[in-house]
């Protein structure tokens, strides 16, 4: 599906953080999987899983928007914590360990040197920053876009937009790469094209649904088609 991207418009790419760039999605399934453990005489193991992920998809973007709630009428004080509860939740806990998804880091290396990067990530500033410092990363990136960089979160555009701003290039110039719908539809309200990853949550016929432009086994594959 990568034929669907304008190669010619795209002057500045995005990454999201958990799927895309940290492989924590796995540690999140396990973890939620747990929480259904007692329930476990009554599923397969298949249905396990599948009840764990619809879960995490069923969650993310109520929890996206009741941040955004918060930040909004100025409980910036609440914010932190909770944000910070969330991602631990989904693996992406403070201390250090977060591995990085196959290929991701010579995948930034590698664009970097042809477009100006950006992240767009839910996670606190702390956690962000923490990753991308862990894996020496953070040098490649021109700007990160975390928790409460806008004053609302994914799927709002509001960060999309942000970092288009921080950039100096105009949202239809911008690629954003992710592997939930909520960064597909983020991108696609703020006017940019889209590339969506499997290595993610995400999985092919709702990413398709969402509208993205290309999808992508890894987010190596992204790299290879752009260079």
């Amino acid at each position: 599906m990568s034929e669907a991207l304008d190669r010619a418009r795209i002057k500045a790419i995005c990454f999201d953080i958990d799927g895309t760039l940290a492989d924590t999605d796995d540690s999140y399934l396990r973890r939620i999987a747990g929480w259904l453990k007692p329930f476990r005489r009554f599923l397969l193991e298949q249905d396990v899983q599948s009840a764990a992920r619809w879960l995490v998809m069923a969650l993310e973007s109520p929890a996206n928007s009741f941040v955004a709630v918060l930040d909004k009428i100025g409980l910036d004080q609440i914010i932190g914590p909770i944000v910070d509860w969330l991602y631990q939740l989904r693996g992406a806990k403070p201390e250090r360990g977060m591995q990085l998804v196959d290929g991701a880091y010579h995948s930034v290396v590698a664009l970097a040197e042809h477009f100006p990067l950006a992240i767009a990530t839910a996670r606190e500033r702390r956690s962000a920053y923490g990753f991308l410092d862990e894996h020496n990363l953070r040098k490649y990136f021109a700007c990160v876009a975390t928790a409460r960089s806008a004053r609302r979160a994914k799927p709002h555009p509001a960060p999309i937009l942000w970092v288009c701003e921080q950039l100096g290039v105009e949202p239809q110039n911008l690629l954003m790469v992710g592997d939930t719908v909520v960064d597909i539809r983020a991108a696609r309200a703020a006017g940019a094209q889209t590339a969506a990853v499997l290595c993610g949550f995400g999985e092919r016929t709702e990413l398709e649904a969402a509208g993205a432009d290309a999808i992508f086994n890894t987010t190596a594959e992204v790299a290879e088609a752009l260079l």
